[in-house]
């Protein structure tokens, strides 16, 4: 687990951390501008409880870090455009003493201020940040352990459903093979019963042209008798 110094020294560690700006109203409220997106370095000093000298010293040591993070530096066209952004969203009374910097103004984002917190020593307020960093990263990797401890139980288990499984392949093979050879009975007999179905079809024509020819003869021998009949009267 990272500490609180190699968090202080590491560039990459600090980048690691970035993305948890959550954090920072955890321990403190940071008081935002109208926008809600930028700070000035004023701001920033007042959340950290430090001087102003300080924010500038370590935003200086560490510039390129921070303007990675979201600093801004803005003069002339630029900073007239913000502070007439600012002043259209400010509300309510007081928009009168709204500050506005005469040449420059340096802005932070959450992101830098989260930045500011891993750099700067002499603050009780960026020591808690860093607490919360570390205890969330701690808590963290003790979830993702338990969780690899978890699916290496699983892995286990697989291993020893896939030897269940292979030795079973052999008995799945043979009862395949039955199955095919049922499939092919069951053929059979459905291609006998069709040809019986015909043959019994066959003979029940042969039985019904035999029946016509019964009734015939009966019906000759009917009047033959009638016949005879009237000749023994003569």
């Amino acid at each position: 687990m990272p500490t609180e110094v190699a968090l202080l020294e590491s560039r990459a560690l600090r980048g690691e951390q970035m993305g948890r700006v959550d954090v920072l109203d955890k321990v403190k409220s940071l008081v935002m501008l109208p926008d809600g997106i930028h700070v000035r370095t004023e701001d920033v000093a007042r959340y950290f409880e430090v001087s102003t000298e300080a924010v500038k010293k370590v935003t200086q040591r560490h510039r390129a870090e921070v303007e990675e993070n979201g600093l801004v530096l803005l003069r002339g066209a630029e900073l007239r455009i913000f502070h007439r952004d600012m002043l259209s969203l400010w509300e309510g009374e007081g928009r009168e003493s709204y500050p506005q910097a005469a040449t420059q103004l340096t802005l932070y984002t959450r992101r830098t201020v989260l930045n500011i917190a891993m750099l700067l020593r002499d603050s009780d307020i960026a020591r808690c940040v860093r607490t919360y960093l570390l205890d969330a990263e701690e808590s963290l990797r003790t979830q993702y352990a338990s969780l690899d401890q978890r699916v290496t139980r699983i892995e286990s288990c697989l291993t020893g459903v896939g030897s269940a499984l292979q030795e079973l392949g052999p008995v799945l093979v043979r009862m395949s093979e039955r199955l095919d050879s049922l499939d092919r009975k069951v053929e059979m007999t459905h291609q006998v019963v069709g040809a019986m179905s015909l043959r019994l079809t066959d003979v029940q024509q042969d039985v019904v042209r035999l029946d016509g020819r019964m009734d015939a003869f009966a019906g000759q021998l009917k009047d033959l008798r009638r016949r005879n009949g009237q000749r023994g009267q003569h």
